[in-house]
């Protein structure tokens, strides 16, 4: 698997500038919403589905894109809407069986991972990169901390948080790979069927309250205008474009930023929900967008050398 092109350009920033602050919003609006959260996770991919659709198979550019796409292509972008599911499907359920701070800080080690698997790619990320995703991490732990406890359901629950930060990392990995060959919309719209799909499945399994799909209770008018706020903002606005930079940013790069939503969600949470974050919000902020300056430095220079 290799990596996605070096250096990146200034709209590719500014992309996921505007992807890192949609994503922020998940959480709040998560925390906000009467639904279950393996359906509140079906519902926001099934409903970018709906949303994509008209633009995908009624243009005849984007629609011959899909059509075209090879095996290869198709597989790989269904493992990663495999691993977004898997992803949701792990660190969903966690929130509610440890603390919610083991939880985010434990989830939030996808850039390890990402760096890792590359490095078992045959890939050497430079030291930089290594001390960036590490100095990111830090800030996270900053802010969330990890408080483990010794309950077999607390432990448990951290080992989800954990797996699903590694199903993200493989997510973003085989994203970058499809996206080497493939466009945004038509590795976008594979990769989110694929996603809903099988969280469609994992909630039928579990019996969680689709909102009166398959009968049962129907969510209220607010709930679904916060599925809908959730779809435009965390799914098309946040992942897409996330989708989008990681051809050129590259997948070190973009999980690296991916961190920056733990404060951006306590940030927005403190604007929206009156929620008051911590002292230390700011400074893990300035921590996590340094070691995010390392990575990129670390990028730039690879591009500058191989240029």
């Amino acid at each position: 698997m290799a990596t996605a092109p070096a250096g990146g350009n200034r709209l590719d920033f500014l992309l996921l500038a505007v992807a890192i602050a949609a994503v922020s919003l998940s959480a709040p609006l998560i925390a906000a919403t009467a639904a279950p959260a393996l359906a509140i996770a079906f519902w926001r991919n099934a409903m970018a589905v709906g949303a994509l659709s008209p633009f995908v198979l009624l243009r005849r550019r984007t629609r011959a894109e899909l059509l075209g796409m090879g095996r290869r292509s198709l597989l790989l972008s269904g493992a990663a809407g495999a691993m977004l599911a898997l992803h949701f499907g792990l660190w969903l359920p966690s929130l509610h069986m440890t603390s919610v701070a083991s939880s985010t800080a434990l989830c939030t080690t996808t850039p390890i991972w990402t760096t890792l698997l590359l490095r078992l790619r045959g890939h050497r990320p430079p030291a930089l990169v290594w001390a960036g995703t590490a100095l990111a991490f830090l800030g996270v732990l900053l802010l969330s901390g990890v408080d483990l406890s010794l309950s077999p359901r607390a432990l448990a629950g951290d080992a989800l948080a954990l797996a699903a930060g590694m199903a993200a990392a493989g997510y973003v990995l085989l994203g970058a790979e499809v996206r080497r060959s493939v466009g945004t919309a038509a590795y976008t719209y594979v990769c989110y069927t694929t996603t809903a799909a099988l969280l469609l499945v994992a909630c039928l399994v579990a019996g969680a309250n689709m909102g009166g799909l398959f009968g049962g209770e129907g969510y209220g008018t607010g709930t679904w205008l916060k599925l809908i706020a959730l779809t435009a903002t965390a799914q098309l606005l946040g992942h897409t474009l996330l989708n989008r930079v990681v051809h050129g940013l590259g997948p070190s790069v973009t999980s690296t930023a991916i961190l920056l939503e733990t404060p951006g969600a306590a940030l927005i949470a403190a604007l929206w929900l009156g929620q008051t974050p911590p002292v230390v919000a700011y400074p893990a902020l300035a921590v996590i967008l340094a070691g995010l300056v390392l990575v990129i430095l670390a990028d730039r220079i690879r591009a500058s050398r191989s240029a």
